[in-house]
């Protein structure tokens, strides 16, 4: 499957594939936005698994600046799937995932059915 744009919720998404190459810099921000550049879409959706190794433990600082790029041109993000096993070893990551959800610019959510419920 391929990165696809879509209709969630009335909201036009771009979701990654869980299969594409693994995501950690800014740089991997930037060049998902460039991909984006000129079209209507306000919703980025990435899969828990197209993360690389590492990005979920805040201390390497990659989810905070990957996730910062990305709201900071204007965009939305979902990160979807299972993140219980980095939950359940960082009350760090259970507090920015629940302030998180709290907002309206970033979300960590189960699936992009709970994402369209959030959206509707």
């Amino acid at each position: 499957m391929a990165d696809t744009l879509t209709d969630i919720g009335g909201t036009m998404a771009y979701v990654l594939d869980a299969d594409g190459p693994k995501l950690s810099s800014e740089q991997d921000a930037v060049d998902i936005i460039g991909q984006l550049w000129g079209q209507s879409v306000t919703l980025v959706v990435i899969p828990v698994e197209r993360f690389a190794d590492g990005v979920f433990d805040l201390r390497t600082t990659l989810l905070g600046h990957f996730t910062q790029k990305v709201i900071g041109y204007g965009q939305r993000l979902a990160v979807v799937g299972d993140l219980g096993e980095h939950l359940a070893v960082s009350e760090p990551l259970r507090a920015y995932v629940r302030e998180s959800n709290r907002g309206r610019r970033l979300w960590f959510l189960a699936d992009t059915n709970e994402l369209a419920v959030r959206l509707a």
